[in-house]
Parts: structure tokens; C-alpha cells; sequence
């Protein structure tokens, strides 16, 4: 059995790496790089029960745990650990509470802790570049092959149902099941399949040198700014010394190519001089990336994980919005079953089904 895999994407690498792990023939298409977007750029924070009570509960916790045990199974270091989660605020510069001591003493003053939300039972981190480039070099000692290349669509068997392969710059690769894992570009996948809508919201992020200056203690913030708007700023120290901050999203033309994905100058700059009121830590002179990447999103906010209707032998696994990183080794593991197997043993996928959104043609909503 052949698979192809289109994207080379957090999610694209763990398939690859549980598919390749049973014995499957796995090639993976990436246009640009591994981890070209936002699988290289996101914050990399991990929650255990951050999704309860919703559909993403279940997958959560699973991928929570794969995390957890995947540095004892493959090799590459990057940077899992532990950490704890807080909640709180800023308060506005001409608050009487403005030199208040912050509780953390790597913060600045008037820096609010609220609330702990995770311990290190909870709540942990990689680095995401890292964990990304780590799974697909474990799929590629499996036996995944790597090709750098453009697809431009799939390619069908004579009866029209089913696929075949897929086109890559010219050419075609056979296959015996094709994976569409490519985040806010899977849109350009609906014209070629029935499949919902995939958007993509673009978020900045600034990067530090912090070394071991900051602890780990992932913040999330509430923010005013002179505007009057608050924000919530996101604050992950990682491993490997670096911090990753990141606030607002907005929309934006999502560019053929990720690397051609570009910040917005003006919220960078906001996002800096927010960084610098948190803590000393955070000088420009520190800043080692201005960064930003398109997360995929979806209409009802949920990912499209399973079988593609209409296209037998296609599925998809996309828009995962700010849960790419956590929930991928679940995603990769579950699509793997399906594929394989038929069924899904380690998490349930029927609430990720792409038949799920309206969006879709109406007579397939009523044959189900």
C-alpha cells in the first residue's frame, strides 16, 4: 500500500510517521520545507484538559499523553518539558497599582498574576519546529520518502470515484490513498475534492534570546492598550532557552508559497512594546525572530479529520487552529487506523468528519 501525503506540516509528519511505522509505503510532498509554516512558527504549548467539555476532549488528552511518551521512542531533542500555566493581567500605566511587585520575580511590576491554570501535570511545551523536523526524520528511518515539489492535483482511476495519485509539478505519483495535510492551503484542495473550507488567520509573534533567564512558566495575559483595546498575550518559554510571545490575529491574502508568509510591520511593533512592559527580559536587542503564520481555521472551528466524501481512497487532516502542535501525534495516529485498518481504535474521529459542515453539497449531507 502506497500513501501520499500532501504537506510536510506537524500533522503531515506524525501521519507519515505512524503510517510508516506499520509498514505502509509512505511518500510526503511539501512545496517549500518541513515545518515551513506554521508548524515552525507556532508557540508549542500543550494542555491535557484545556478542550474539556467539548468535542476536541477526547483527542486532547490522548495527544497530550503521545507527547509525553514520543522522547522515549524516537530520537531528536525538542525541548519537551513540564511546565506551569498562569492567567492574569497588566495593569495600565496610570493605575495607583502600576509598582505593585509581580508575583513572579522575573516580571515586571504591575505585572497581575490571577490564577494558575495548569501544573506541570497539565500543561507542557516542545519546540515546534523541532518536534516537527524530529517526526519526519522518524518516518523517514521508517522507510517515508521526502520530495520537495508543487502538487497540483489529484489524479482519479477510470471509474471516477476513486484516486489514484496525485500530480507534482508536471508528473504523477501513484498512490493507493492520498492525505491532504496542508493546513490554510488545503483550500486550494477543494478544487479538486469535495471539501469544506479551510481559512487562514494570520498571527505575529516575536521570538527571544532569554536563555535561562525565564523559567517555565507559560502567561497568558490580558493587556490594554492606549487604544483602549485589550489584547491577550501569550507568553512560552521553552527549552532550548528561546521565548516565544504572540497576540492578536487578524486576515490577510494568504500567499501561494509559505515562505513568502510576512508579519504585519504594524503588529510587530505592538506586540514589542508590549513584550518590553512585561519584563526586562524581553529588549530588542534579544529578539532572534519577527515572525508570523497563517492557522487554519475552519467554519464551525473544529478540524476536518477522515475520509474526503466522493474521492474514495482520499482523506484530509486540517484546521486545527492553535491546537496543531498538541493534537497532531493523535491526528497521525488515528488517520493511520483509518487508513489501514478501516476504524479508528485510539481516538474516536466521527466528531472531525468533513461531512459534518453544511458547507458541503447538500445531497451528500443526505446520503451521510
Amino acid at each position: 500500500m502506497r500513501v501520499v501525503i500532501c504537506g510536510g506540516g506537524v500533522i503531515g509528519a506524525c501521519t507519515a510517521y505512524f503510517l510508516s511505522r506499520r509498514g505502509i509505503d509512505v511518500i510526503v510532498v511539501e512545496r517549500t520545507e518541513v515545518a515551513a509554516a506554521a508548524s515552525g512558527k507556532a508557540g508549542g504549548f500543550l494542555a491535557l484538559d484545556w478542550c474539556a467539555g467539548s468535542p476536541l476532549d477526547a483527542l486532547a488528552r490522548r495527544s497530550f499523553a503521545l507527547h509525553a511518551a514520543l522522547p522515549g521512542e524516537i530520537a531528536g531533542n525538542w525541548g519537551y518539558r513540564r511546565m506551569t500555566a498562569y492567567s492574569g493581567y497588566v495593569v495600565a500605566e496610570r493605575d495607583a497599582r502600576r509598582h505593585v511587585r509581580a508575583d513572579l520575580d522575573w516580571l515586571c511590576d504591575g505585572v497581575i498574576i490571577a490564577s494558575r491554570l495548569g501544573t506541570t501535570a497539565t500543561t507542557a511545551i516542545v519546540h515546534p519546529r523541532a518536534f516537527t523536523t524530529a517526526m519526519m526524520n522518524a518516518a523517514q528511518g521508517h522507510g517515508t520518502e521526502l520530495r520537495l515539489g508543487r502538487i497540483t492535483g489529484i489524479v482519479r482511476r477510470a471509474d471516477g470515484s476513486s484516486v489514484g495519485g496525485v500530480e507534482v509539478d508536471g508528473g504523477v505519483i501513484e498512490a493507493d490513498a492520498v492525505v491532504v495535510a496542508m493546513g490554510p492551503w488545503s483550500l486550494v484542495a477543494a478544487g479538486w475534492m469535495v471539501l469544506p473550507a479551510v481559512f487562514g488567520r494570520r498571527s505575529p509573534s516575536l521570538v527571544y534570546d532569554t536563555g535561562k533567564d525565564v523559567p517555565a512558566d507559560a502567561l497568558f495575559l490580558e493587556y490594554q492598550e492606549d487604544s483602549g483595546a485589550v489584547v491577550t498575550v501569550e507568553v512560552f518559554p521553552r527549552a532550548d532557552g528561546s521565548t516565544h510571545i504572540t497576540a492578536f490575529s487578524d486576515e490577510a491574502p494568504l500567499p501561494l508559497d509559505p515562505a513568502a508568509v510576512t508579519p504585519d510591520s504594524g503588529a510587530i511593533d505592538r506586540l514589542q512594546a508590549i513584550s518590553e512592559r512585561l519584563s526586562p527580559m524581553f529588549r530588542a536587542d534579544r529578539i532572534i525572530a519577527r515572525q508570523a503564520c497563517f492557522r487554519p481555521v475552519t467554519q464551525d472551528g473544529l478540524p476536518l479529520i477522515g475520509k474526503v466524501p466522493r474521492s474514495e481512497g482520499a482523506y484530509v487532516a486540517s484546521g486545527h487552529n492553535v491546537w496543531g502542535i498538541l493534537n497532531a501525534p493523535a491526528t497521525g495516529e488515528a488517520l493511520a487506523e483509518l487508513i489501514v485498518d478501516g476504524v479508528t481504535r485510539s481516538t474516536d474521529l466521527a466528531p472531525f468528519d468533513p461531512i459534518r459542515l453544511r458547507s458541503l453539497d447538500p445531497s451528500l449531507l443526505r446520503s451521510g
